[in-house]
C-alpha cells in the first residue's frame, strides 16, 4: 500500500515550515490541508506560504478557489485525494500540511456525506452573535443561504437557525449534512506527524504572528475583499482574522479590541486542534519547544525510518 506523511497540528506551530523541509528531502510535494488556505486573494491572514516556500516545494491545493464561492469537505476530499494519486504516479511523496481536522478526517478515512456531523467553533460563534444581535439576524444569514431552510424554520427557533448554518458551512451544501465513518481509507497508509509546543510557547508565538499579519497588511486585505463585495455572510470571511477585522471595518468595535479578539480567537481554535488531532491513536508527537530546526527534523527522520518510508 502506498504511504502518505501527514503533517499536522495546532496553528503556529511551525507545520509548513517543517513539511517544506521533508518535501526538500524526500523528494515529495505538499498537499494543504487548510480551509482558508484554499481561498485566492486572501494571502495574510490565512498566512499562506511564503513564496520562497512556495519555491522550495511544490504545493497543491493552495489559492484555488474564488472567496465568494462555496467549497465543501467533499469537494475538498475529492481534488486533495486527486492531487495525491498524481503525486504517488510521479514517483514522489505526497506530504498532507495542515490543521483543519475535518479536511483531514476526509482523507484519512471514507466518508459518507449523507449524516450529520459538527463544527463546535462556528456553533460557538453562532451563539455569541445571537447574544448580540438576535435569532433573526442568524435567520437573515440563512434566508440569503438557503431560503427553502429558512422557510422551514421559525425565526425565534435559534437552535434549529444555528444547526442549518453550521450544516451549511461544513457541507458547502443547502441543508445537506453528513456523517463521518471512521473506516481507514484503503488507497493508501498515512503517517501523522503533529508537532506541538509547550503553551506558553505556542500562545506567544500566536499572538507574534498576530502582529506581523497586521504589519503585513490584514487591515487592507480585509478592506479589499470587502470592496469586492465579500461580507461576513460568506463563509470564506468567517475565518479568525477575517470574521474580526471586517467587524473593525464595519465599526462594531475598535482596532485595538479586534486584534486582541483575532488573538483569544486564535489561541482558543490552536486548543481545539490539539484536542483534534489526539484522537488519531497512530500519530507520532513531537515537542518542538526549545529545539533546533536540525534537530527537530534529524528526529522527524528517525522516525520515518521506523516507519520504512525513510532509509536516509
Amino acid at each position: 500500500m502506498d504511504k502518505i506523511i501527514v503533517v499536522a497540528g495546532p496553528t503556529c506551530v511551525g507545520k509548513t515550515e517543517y513539511a517544506v523541509k521533508l518535501a526538500q528531502i524526500l523528494n515529495g510535494e505538499i498537499v494543504s490541508c487548510d480551509s482558508m488556505q484554499i481561498y485566492k486573494y486572501m494571502d495574510i491572514g490565512s498566512a499562506k506560504p511564503s513564496k520562497e516556500e512556495l519555491k522550495s516545494a511544490k504545493h497543491h491545493l493552495v489559492d484555488f478557489v474564488d472567496p465568494a464561492e462555496k467549497f465543501s469537505v467533499a469537494e475538498y476530499q475529492k481534488v486533495a485525494r486527486k492531487a495525491i494519486k498524481e503525486i504517488i504516479n510521479n514517483g514522489k511523496i505526497p506530504i498532507v500540511s495542515g490543521g483543519t481536522g475535518l479536511y483531514l478526517n476526509s482523507l484519512l478515512y471514507d466518508m459518507d456525506f449523507s449524516g450529520a456531523d459538527s463544527d463546535m467553533e462556528y456553533r460557538e460563534e453562532l451563539e455569541e452573535t445571537a447574544k448580540i444581535k438576535g435569532s433573526e439576524y442568524l435567520h437573515d444569514m440563512l434566508k440569503k443561504l438557503s431560503s427553502d431552510k429558512a422557510r422551514e424554520i421559525h425565526p425565534n427557533n435559534l437552535k434549529k437557525i444555528i444547526r442549518a448554518l453550521e450544516i451549511i458551512k461544513i457541507t458547502g451544501e443547502e441543508g445537506r449534512p453528513f456523517s463521518q465513518i471512521k473506516e481507514q481509507n484503503s488507497d493508501f497508509e498515512a503517517i501523522i506527524i503533529c508537532l506541538n509546543r509547550e503553551r506558553e510557547d505556542l500562545y506567544e508565538r500566536i499572538n507574534k504572528r498576530v502582529d506581523i499579519l497586521i504589519k503585513k497588511g490584514l487591515i487592507e486585505e480585509v478592506s479589499k475583499l470587502k470592496d469586492m463585495g465579500l461580507s461576513y455572510d460568506d463563509i470564506s470571511m468567517k475565518g479568525i482574522g477575517y470574521k474580526e477585522i471586517i467587524a473593525y471595518l464595519n465599526n462594531e468595535y475598535d482596532l485595538r479590541t479586534a486584534v486582541e479578539s483575532v488573538k483569544k480567537n486564535t489561541r482558543r481554535y490552536a486548543k481545539r486542534q490539539i484536542t483534534w488531532f489526539k484522537r488519531y491513536k497512530n500519530a507520532r508527537w513531537f515537542d518542538i519547544s526549545g529545539l533546533k530546526s536540525d534537530e527537530i527534523i534529524r528526529d522527524i527522520l528517525s522516525y520515518l525510518k521506523e516507519t520504512g518510508i525513510y532509509v536516509g
